[in-house]
Order: C-alpha cells, then sequence, then structure tokens
C-alpha cells in the first residue's frame, strides 16, 4: 500500500537540512510584492499558545541515488553510513519559491546558511541566495538580489529583527509532503504545469495511510483498517465525482480535483472555532486534522465514522422523492449543507424533518411572490426575478408529482428527478411566455431582429407579401419606417381572441424560467417562434434565420434541459381546451396559474385573487 509521509515542519527543522532543485525546476522568480506579503503576513501573525502560521506544502522526495553513491564512495565506518543517512538530500519537488526566500531571509537576519540548496543547473545561484556574490546580468541572480534589497529594507525598518527571527523559525511551519512517487516529474507536472495544487482530502489521506501516525501500536489489523478505509475512501469519491449527486449538494465553480473534501470540512467547521490566519487558509481543514491525528491514536476510526455517516446521509437524501427535491431547492435558495444537516440530526425522524422544517423553510423562501396577482416591472414594482423562487418550486413540486404517479402506477424503484446538475450549469432568467414587446423594441437593431425570427413562424414564412415587406425592411431597400404596420399585420396573422393586456404580461402567469441563451436568441419573438425554437431545443435541433436568404435554417444541437413548466406553458398543457397553439391568451394563464396555486396549496400557502 503506497504511503505519503506528512507532518508539519517548523523552519527550526529544515535547519543543517539539504536541498536539491532539479533542473525541471524553473529558477527563482518570487516579485518583490510577494517577498513583502510573505514578510507582513508572518510578522502581523500574533501566535497565542500552540498557534503556528502555516505554509502551503513543501513537496519533496528522498534522493535515495544521492545516498546510496555517497556510502559506496565516502563511508569508511559504521558511524560515517549513519552520518550519511542523517544528512541525505531532499529533492524539492514543489516550494521552492517559498523555500528560497525563507533562506533569504535568514541570511539577511544573518544565519550562514541555515540549510542548503543545491540547484543542478543554476550554479552558483545558492552562493547569491547566501549573499556571497551578485550577478544581475542573470535572471535568477536578479531576482535573488532584488528580494534581499526587498528584506533588508524591510528588517531596517521594522527593527524587531531577534522577535520576527524567533517567530519565523519556530512559529512558520511547513506542510511537509514526503510522496513515495517513483517519478517526481509527474508530481511536479501536476502540481505546477496543471496548477493543481495538492488538496486537503490528498493531505488528510496521507495522514490516514501513515504508519508512524500510530507508534507502537501499529500492526496487522491497523493494516487492514488502512485498507478497508482506503477502498472505501475512493467509492465516496467516485460517487460524488458523478456530477447528478455532486451539484445536487453544491453550486458550480469547484475546481479542486478531489470532492471527498466536502466530508472534512463538514467535520471541521462543526467541531472546530479555529480561526483562518495567512496562508492557513487553504489548509485549514489539513491542520485541524493533522493536530487530532497527533493526540489521539484512536481518532482514525472516529472521524472515518464521522465520514461516512455524512455521506450515508447525502445518498439517503439524493434517493428518496422529497428529500431529494426539497434539499436540492433550499441549497440553490442558499441554505447551507450545515444548516441542513444539523436539522436533519435536531428532528430525528425524517417525517419531521420534511414536515417541520423543509417545508416550513421553503414557505419563508416564497414569501416575497406568494401573490398571484403581484405587479412586476412597471410603476415601480418588484422586479420579475423577484418571483424565481417560486417558478423553481413549481418546477420542483411537478417534478415530485410526476415520480410520485409514476412511483404508484408501476412501482418504480427510481424516480424522475428535477435534474439540479443541469439547472445549475445554466444561467436562467425569468422571462414572458408573451413577449413585452411594446416597451423593448426600442432601436432598430432590435426590430429588424424581431422581424427576423418572425419568419419562423409558418404563416409568416408563407405569406409572401409580409415576408418581402420584412425583407424589404431589414435590407433597407426603400429606407421607409414601416416596422410597426409590418408588426401588427404579423400579430393579426397569428390573432388573439384574449391577449393579455400590458400590466397582465407582467404577473407570474406570464413567467416561465428559460436559459440566458434561448432568451437572448428569442426573447422578444411572438409566441409561435418561441414555442418551435423552444421545442426544437429540447430535440436537440437549433433553428435560425440564414443571413443571406432570410430563410429558416434547421441544424443539429446539443439537446438542451427545458425545465418542465417552461415546456408544459408553450406546449398548452395546462389548458387541454386551449384556442389555439399560435398565441398565448388569457384562459392559457389563467390554467398556468391555477397550476402554480397548487403547488401553494401544496404549503398550505394561501394567496388572495386581486391585484396587487
Amino acid at each position: 500500500m503506497s504511503e505519503n509521509h506528512i507532518e508539519l515542519k517548523s523552519v527550526n527543522e529544515l535547519l543543517n537540512m539539504n536541498f536539491f532543485i532539479p533542473n525541471y525546476q524553473r529558477g527563482y522568480r518570487w516579485t518583490t510584492q510577494q517577498v513583502k506579503d510573505l514578510l507582513n503576513d508572518v510578522n502581523e501573525f500574533s501566535p497565542k499558545h500552540d498557534d503556528f502560521y502555516c505554509i502551503q506544502p513543501l513537496v519533496v522526495k528522498r534522493k535515495e541515488d544521492d545516498i546510496f553513491r555517497k556510502i559506496k564512495d565516502e563511508a569508511k565506518s559504521l558511524e560515517e553510513i549513519e552520518k550519511l543517512l542523517k544528512g541525505f538530500t531532499w529533492e524539492v519537488i514543489d516550494g521552492q519559491q517559498r523555500l528560497t526566500t525563507i533562506l533569504i531571509i535568514l541570511s539577511c537576519l544573518g544565519m550562514n546558511s541555515p540549510y542548503r540548496l543545491e540547484y543542478e543547473t543554476r550554479k552558483g545561484i545558492e552562493n547569491c541566495v547566501n549573499g556571497e556574490t551578485d550577478n544581475e546580468d542573470n535572471i535568477d541572480f536578479y531576482h535573488v538580489s532584488q528580494a534581499k534589497k526587498t528584506i533588508t529594507d524591510w528588517l531596517n525598518e521594522k527593527k524587531h529583527n531577534e522577535e520576527f527571527k524567533e517567530k519565523l523559525l519556530n512559529r512558520v511551519k511547513f506542510i511537509w509532503y514526503q510522496t513515495d512517487e517513483t517519478n517526481p516529474i509527474k508530481v511536479f507536472t501536476r502540481l505546477n504545469i496543471g496548477k493543481i495544487s495538492l488538496t486537503n482530502a490528498e493531505l488528510i489521506k496521507a495522514l490516514f495511510m501513515n504508519s508512524s501516525n500510530f507508534g507502537e501500536e501499529y500492526n496487522s489489523t491497523v493494516r487492514l483498517r488502512q485498507q478497508e478505509i482506503a477502498t472505501e475512501w475512493d467509492k465516496i469519491e467516485y460517487t460524488l465525482q458523478n456530477n447528478d449527486f455532486w451539484l445536487f449538494l453544491n453550486n458550480v465553480g469547484y475546481e479542486k480535483p478531489t470532492r471527498i473534501d466536502i466530508l472534512f470540512d463538514i467535520i471541521r467547521r462543526k467541531n472546530s472555532n479555529q480561526d483562518s490566519i495567512g496562508e492557513s487558509d487553504e489548509y485549514a481543514t489539513f491542520r485541524y486534522f493533522y493536530e487530532n491525528f497527533k493526540s489521539n491514536k484512536e481518532y482514525m476510526n472516529e472521524v472515518w465514522s464521522e465520514v461516512r455517516q455524512i455521506f450515508e446521509t447525502f445518498k439517503e437524501w439524493f434517493n428518496d422523492v422529497l428529500l431529494y427535491h426539497y434539499v436540492g431547492y433550499l441549497i440553490i435558495c442558499r441554505v447551507g449543507i450545515d444548516t441542513l444537516l444539523d436539522e436533519w440530526k435536531n428532528n430525528c425522524t425524517k417525517n419531521n424533518f420534511i414536515e417541520n422544517y423543509l417545508r416550513e423553510t421553503i414557505k419563508k423562501k416564497i414569501e416575497k411572490c406568494k401573490e398571484l396577482n403581484k405587479q412586476y416591472e412597471i410603476d415601480g414594482a418588484d422586479p420579475k426575478t423577484t418571483c424565481r423562487p417560486l417558478l423553481l418550486l413549481h418546477n420542483v413540486q411537478t417534478a415530485i408529482n410526476q415520480a410520485e404517479a409514476e412511483q404508484k402506477a408501476y412501482q418504480l424503484h427510481s424516480f424522475y428527478k428535477f435534474p439540479f446538475h443541469l439547472y445549475k450549469t445554466e444561467k436562467w432568467d425569468v422571462e414572458h411566455i408573451d413577449s413585452n414587446t411594446s416597451n423593448a423594441l426600442d432601436d432598430d437593431k432590435d426590430k429588424e431582429e424581431w422581424l427576423k425570427y418572425s419568419l419562423l413562424y409558418d404563416q409568416v414564412e408563407n405569406d409572401n407579401t409580409l415576408k418581402s415587406k420584412i425583407v424589404a425592411y431589414i435590407e433597407k431597400v426603400n429606407n421607409e419606417d414601416n416596422f410597426d404596420e409590418i408588426k401588427e399585420a404579423i400579430e393579426k396573422l397569428v390573432g388573439n381572441a384574449a391577449p393579455l393586456n400590458d400590466r397582465e404580461k407582467n404577473q407570474i402567469w406570464n413567467f416561465v424560467l428559460l436559459d440566458s441563451s434561448t432568451n437572448r436568441s428569442y426573447g422578444n419573438s411572438i409566441f409561435p417562434v418561441k414555442r418551435r425554437c423552444i421545442i426544437e431545443k429540447d430535440r436537440g435541433k437549433k433553428i435560425t434565420i440564414d443571413k443571406q436568404s432570410l430563410t429558416p435554417k434547421e441544424e443539429d444541437s446539443k439537446s438542451a434541459f427545458i425545465p418542465p413548466c417552461t415546456k408544459y406553458a408553450f406546449l398548452k398543457y395546462y389548458n387541454s381546451a386551449s384556442a389555439s397553439i399560435l398565441y398565448w391568451d388569457k384562459r392559457d394563464a389563467e390554467a398556468y396559474r391555477d397550476n402554480i396555486l397548487k403547488t401553494l396549496e401544496e404549503f398550505n400557502v394561501y394567496c388572495s385573487q386581486e391585484e396587487k
């Protein structure tokens, strides 16, 4: 079983050690500002008791070939072999910049060669680091010289050098990560070329697998337990790498290669009041577990039991119709995972958690948009985005109702889920079903786009007289401003026996969730054009207007997620007796609103029918 050794080493513990900087490393490149930031961070750190300032990982590999060569060539006795073994060299894979900077600081504080840096290809730079030579014509020497000047000026200004030196030596600690990877360039490439730093989870896993954490108690039983944990660890990580599962619990934007970190972060936040200090922010979770491993030999089993318990809770939420949808909804509404776990524990039973916490919290989230006749947008009213929580809940509750109906009818073990992972990877607008064009078409470009996309409606496309007027307007053949006349003719062709007025168009019965890309393309188009484009997008087709011929063009595209209630609205699902698929009228809007009302009633929320 692979074992990477990990511990925290103070700068003082690095004294008299030998480090080798291989040729795959770039030279010293820290800027003046980076040097000042490190100096100021250490200086401003005020330790209490055993507090320390934690520096990012120093990733090293024992230079075995160097040890064996020296033993073979130089050792004459057992004592000399032991001496050589104690003085072996460490190949630095990551952390060279900080290691070099601290060496320069110690040199400026009067320490002569506190530890040794040997460069494979940049001979002489170690002398420059130790203040023995300067050569600013060399780029590496130049950066070292600039760092020395910055440090000297800073020390002269601060004057409390002995106090600073003591803090640097004893209160600053590297995360010492000794890898057993046979190919150090592979590790370097990941950490530096790929810019993927070691995660808290990788560092914590090294604690679990490190035999030195168990002392004399390390035996076959512990080794077997480590193997079990390693297997379970991989299974948990595999599940978390599934975006369906991960984005149910989290939002987009997480870029670390490991995801099990979330479980350790939860445990650390629950059990620790540890403040983040300086560079320690990123590795606060690792530091918390490192201290506990050091003080408690039974900690491995204790913490792993807690990790599994949290993970099993997440799985239970994911695999239950109501828990999945209500928890997923509240996470989108910015209710934290920690809060949800606390309430899960406090409510004792699943039913109590659903009824007493989830549903009650959801009621609070829709408080501002529960009046279904509320006016939005115009006359200083709230923006239409205010009703987003209710529109999303309508989709989520629709998914629940569908899943429960299918389970009841067909005894299915799996169920239809609202795809939170797809919802979170798009940007969503609250958009009008029947276009609010009376206020939107203010400039020539908007007018041309509206006319262009009206050609996607078959009856416009097939009306040669109307089409020729549209083409003439777009191509500015006669420079005639007859947009209003053409628009009126198109709307007359579509027809609408019970149209919504401007105020009615800005109520929730005329709003759906629409992804921003679709909205930008067709947002102001007439209803049949929007309807066609949304249906085609759901089928994995993209329909556009050819710029040259101004004729519709269909091409294959990635099938997009259309929220169920958006799809149902444009398919006239809510009004089975709808007069026409060509327009969205008041009867359609009322049927849609009545269905939203049923969602509110699921949560015992009732609203008046008076316009607000």
